[in-house]
């Protein structure tokens, strides 16, 4: 299999993963349910963001509309620079890297673009797909699902600490889905292994 077929074979398992989970999350958990699955360390937990990876947010309708657009812009970058290591016959790890990033970056871009219009909320029931009424918002609007979450450390700061002293300490504290995984791996997977990856890229 070729670079390419591998490329645009990782980047649909990603999106269509990504997507299957979070319509399942929305059509059959409302906001705050949780589903467990190793236990109380690992979990599903259905959060809904306004904003970037792992919960963080800019507010308010212009932000979300500024984010999206970053958003846009950002997926129609890195699919030339993965279209340029294609033609220059690049790693194949620095390929499959950055298609995790662009698979991760349109997964959320579709949360934010389309689920507003296609779901009705979550808040006191499980959404309704392609309700009658409409969705909860309008294009650009829509709410990024989240649900991935795993505390593996949950304790309290010493109360001898200089930093929070006896104030709860929770890791891995964030909330987060697919594509946010897929983006992180990739940014972790170039940073790591950046010399080979760029070794013969010119």
């Amino acid at each position: 299999m070729s670079a390419e077929k591998k490329s645009i074979f990782l980047i649909l398992l990603i999106l269509i993963l990504d997507q299957a989970i979070k319509i399942w999350v929305k059509t059959h958990m409302q906001i705050g349910d949780e589903i467990h699955l190793f236990g109380k360390y690992g979990m599903l937990h259905f959060i809904e963001n306004n904003g970037m990876a792992f919960g963080m947010e800019m507010g308010g309708k212009k932000g979300k509309i500024i984010l999206s657009i970053f958003r846009i812009i950002a997926i129609f970058g890195i699919g030339w620079f993965l279209t340029t290591l294609y033609r220059k016959k690049s790693n194949l790890g620095l390929i499959l890297a950055v298609s995790a990033i662009l698979a991760g970056a349109i997964g959320n871009l579709i949360d934010s673009a389309f689920y507003g219009m296609i779901f009705s909320e979550s808040f006191s029931q499980p959404a309704i797909l392609f309700p009658p009424g409409g969705g909860y918002s309008s294009f650009l609007q829509g709410r990024v699902v989240d649900m991935l979450y795993f505390p593996v450390i949950n304790t309290h700061w010493p109360m001898w600490s200089p930093f929070r002293p006896g104030e709860s300490f929770i890791f891995f504290r964030p909330v987060f889905n697919v594509s946010d995984s897929a983006i992180t791996c990739g940014v972790f997977a170039i940073l790591i292994f950046q010399k080979k990856m760029f070794r013969n890229l010119q």
